[in-house]
């Protein structure tokens, strides 16, 4: 997905300024906190005289809320979740959807073995995500050409390419943090027909 990029200087600049602005607006961190809101309010109780030690509850929590972190993220930054949507909210069409939800399907059940229940909240995240475009998608897509979906690709397979890193465990990379990247590419190629001359 990064290689589909058309714009690389759009990529590069996206991220960086969308990594500024997200860390600056502490969204990984947010979206943290909610997955470990998530856990308190829906964690099963425990049974009467049952012990976990301080470090056995902490470490479910993490894995609870990176599940639902990592999951809604990957979920929600693919082509696929936008040309899906447009389609069904402009043509009736759900067909993109159906083959993007077998594949998050699969996705999820190895998440899930990796972070455990966390990961199926993200259904929330992905529903207000894609509902949220299908809806907008009379709105919107006037102005969706193929460059904008190759520049989205592109930004949202380098985030994909930082949850990898993440998961293999050879960085630790604040991936929500670069979510805002998603709208400033979006700027960029709006603005292309300006600032592109200057790019090729």
């Amino acid at each position: 997905m990064a290689l589909e990029s058309q714009r690389f200087l759009y990529l590069v600049l996206s991220l960086v300024i969308g990594g500024l602005l997200g860390t600056a607006w502490r969204i990984e961190d947010r979206v943290y906190q909610l997955g470990e809101w998530l856990k308190r309010r829906f964690q099963p109780r425990r049974a009467p005289g049952a012990v976990s030690a301080p470090e056995e509850e902490s470490a479910s929590t993490h894995s609870f809320a990176q599940g639902f972190l990592v999951s809604s993220v990957l979920f929600c930054v693919g082509a696929l979740a936008i040309i899906g949507s447009f389609q069904a909210g402009v043509e009736g069409d759900y067909e993109i959807l159906f083959t993007k939800s077998v594949m998050d399907g699969f996705m999820a059940v190895l998440l899930t073995a990796a972070y455990g229940i966390g990961v199926g909240f993200s259904a929330g995240s992905v529903l207000l995500y894609q509902g949220a475009l299908t809806l907008l998608a009379g709105l919107i897509a006037p102005l969706v050409s193929p460059l904008m979906v190759s520049e989205i690709s592109g930004v949202g397979g380098a985030m994909v390419v930082m949850i990898g890193l993440n998961l293999l465990e050879l960085r630790t990379i604040k991936t929500a943090d670069f979510l805002p990247g998603l709208v400033i590419v979006v700027l960029f190629v709006l603005a292309d027909p300006i600032i592109g001359q200057f790019v090729l």
